[in-house]
């Protein structure tokens, strides 16, 4: 059965070179994306966040460097659970937009993926605060 998903953009007024080469660095994920945990830290070459709200430890796999944007990444979760992410960096112009795939996962309420997206929405708000700054 197919998954809904709902795209959430931002445009960033900086090249999308300098928008990738900031997101995909995992160390940077506490300061722009805090919904997704406010810890990072690396362990021999993996990275882990503390799931907000006590909720254990999580790992985040991201996809490997590449010329193409791609900022997919799966979230580990305590339990098991994967959450395959789809993440883009996509050139405007001189700018950039980024597009992050939110999909609810099964069980989740109208309001829950609401607020998914939102929080989703608010992170992209901090990255392009963080580097128009």
């Amino acid at each position: 059965m197919p998954t809904e998903s709902r795209h959430v953009t931002e445009h960033i007024d900086r090249p999308a070179r300098v928008v990738y080469e900031y997101a995909a660095d995992p160390a940077n994920l506490a300061h722009w994306a805090p919904g997704l945990g406010g810890s990072v830290r690396q362990e021999e070459g993996r990275w882990f966040v503390d799931v907000p709200g006590g909720g254990g430890t999580a790992e985040v796999v991201f996809t490997g460097r590449n010329d193409l944007g791609v900022l997919d990444h799966e979230v580990h979760l305590p339990g098991g659970r994967i959450v395959h992410i789809p993440f883009r960096v996509v050139a405007d112009g001189e700018n950039a937009e980024v597009v992050f795939t939110v999909r609810r996962a099964p069980g989740m309420t109208d309001d829950e993926f609401d607020r998914d997206a939102a929080a989703v929405a608010t992170d992209l708000a901090a990255l392009k605060r963080i580097l128009e700054s």
